[in-house]
């Protein structure tokens, strides 16, 4: 039986305000096992009301919105991402290898996108508020764990 050995670490979060302690669970486990550490986030797609109010209210924006607008978002989530990490880890930034921000259904894009980095492991958060909510995980890392084939670890974060 051999122990498996984490060579790359996809961290998948939702830019929440409690994502700095699954984050450091992420970083742990990247400095324990020396893997390089990937952090990714997936905006979720703008729903048929979104899409309706904006065709709506500013049709003009329509066909800018799915092409310039959203990369602008994205670039931003990401500059954003790199800030916390910097934040977060100062002059040891150097184990975060890799930053994406993506758009689609998360669960989905998670995986697609652990598989195409070859991540030997996911880590996600969930919240809890203990009592029966506790047994309850988020839907995101709910649908993950069902549609990946690695290893998927959901750190909780306590309200």
């Amino acid at each position: 039986m051999s122990i498996p050995a984490y060579k790359t670490i996809l961290y998948a979060t939702d830019m929440g305000k409690h994502m700095r302690p699954v984050f450091r669970h992420a970083i742990s486990l990247a400095q324990h096992y020396e893997a390089r550490l990937i952090m990714l986030h997936v905006a979720e797609p703008l729903g048929d009301t979104g899409m309706a109010a904006l065709e709506l209210y500013m049709p003009e924006k329509m066909d800018s919105f799915q092409d310039d607008e959203l990369k602008d978002i994205l670039a931003a989530m990401k500059k954003r991402l790199v800030a916390f990490y910097h934040d977060e880890l100062g002059d040891k930034a150097g184990i975060v290898s890799k930053v994406a921000v993506v758009s689609g259904h998360p669960a989905e894009e998670i995986e697609k996108y652990a598989k195409k980095q070859e991540a030997d492991l996911i880590v996600i958060g969930t919240h809890t508020k203990g009592g029966l909510a506790s047994v309850f995980l988020g839907s995101t890392a709910r649908k993950l764990i069902h549609v990946s084939d690695r290893p998927v670890l959901v750190v909780p974060w306590v309200k």
